[in-house]
């Protein structure tokens, strides 16, 4: 096995998915020759040509509303949103068309697609690049929301993605593209959709998060380990659907929760995960559920990026107080 960064995972995955099913269509801003604007699709167009991995004009609307119209005629497109912050020309498609497609025509119509965006902060990028606003898409019924912290996952929920008759939003956390390597098996393997992954088993407080904030989560409760607190640290891996049984069984085990995201707060997944806590496990709880977040405002610029998104000592000190309650 190769050990891959997060971002070489993904690549991984396109390649192995256009190698085994010719109705694989990659296409984006600069996934061509260029490879990306991560080098994500890089040496895919080299492979596989023209026809295979198309370069689009900057039109965020177009890149979606293409691909729903590969969908319909059979074909499985993965379209490349460079940013998060670029993918609100193309809402109207997807929480329109793409979502209600399967819906609208009683299942007459596949809706097999990706949709691979690059999200969230910590990579000094300009306004509009730091975006994660999942909970947009998580709110609309007909899409999946998954999202990798490993490049392990990486490429086995992309080609989960792929294979899945459901419009897939595939998030991709920017921050840890290269951050560390992993095993990965070469050829076809999937990692199914809709299962969190238990990382760490601890007793006393449950540590919900996703994403790049998955190893934030991983430090913390190490570090607070060395102070007795004993932490189950899950990653979410599937925001819609949400791996409800996995969450409630480890708040029950351990009476205490804290939620980690670098979305803002407000109408965060975090404060649904806490409303699902209450409905199902209330009675096991020890202490209040903490939400360790971002902030109400805009992603900042470089100064203060590091102060927006969640560290490990605002984690810890959430871990603290659950702890004394």
């Amino acid at each position: 096995m190769a050990e891959l960064t997060l971002v070489q995972g993904v690549n991984d995955g396109l390649r192995v998915a256009l190698e085994t099913d010719p109705t694989v269509i990659v296409l984006g801003e600069d996934v061509g020759k260029n490879g990306g604007v991560f080098r994500a699709t890089e040496g895919l167009w080299k492979s596989f040509g023209d026809d295979r991995v198309i370069d689009t004009p900057l039109a965020e609307a177009g890149i979606s509303g293409a691909a729903i119209g590969m969908a319909i005629n059979g074909l499985k497109p993965v379209a490349e949103i460079q940013f998060m912050g670029f993918i609100y020309p193309a809402f109207e498609q997807l929480v329109t068309h793409a979502a209600r497609l399967r819906t609208r025509t009683q299942g007459d119509y596949p809706a097999s697609i990706v949709i691979r965006v690059p999200y969230g902060g910590g990579i000094r990028a300009p306004e509009l690049h730091s975006d994660s606003t999942e909970s947009l898409f998580i709110h609309t019924p007909g899409l999946k929301v998954v999202v990798p912290a490993t490049p392990y996952d990486a490429k086995g929920m992309l080609l989960a993605a792929i294979r899945d008759p459901d419009p897939v939003i595939f998030l991709e956390p920017m921050k840890i593209y290269r951050s560390f390597r992993q095993e990965v098996p070469e050829g076809e393997y999937q990692t199914p959709l809709g299962k969190a992954r238990v990382v760490r088993e601890g007793e006393d407080v449950t540590l919900i998060a996703w994403g790049a904030m998955v190893p934030v989560a991983e430090k913390a409760a190490a570090a607070w380990s060395d102070k007795g607190i004993s932490c189950d640290v899950i990653d979410l891996r599937s925001l819609s659907p949400l791996d409800e049984e996995t969450i409630v069984q480890s708040v029950k085990k351990t009476g205490r929760a804290v939620i980690v995201h670098e979305a803002p707060k407000t109408a965060g997944l975090g404060g649904e995960i806490v409303a699902l806590i209450n409905e199902h496990a209330f009675w096991w709880l020890e202490a209040p559920i903490m939400r360790v977040t971002g902030y109400d405002v805009p992603v900042p610029m470089f100064a203060l990026e590091d102060h927006f998104r969640p560290g490990v000592e605002r984690v810890g000190r959430a871990l603290d107080s659950v702890m004394t309650c």
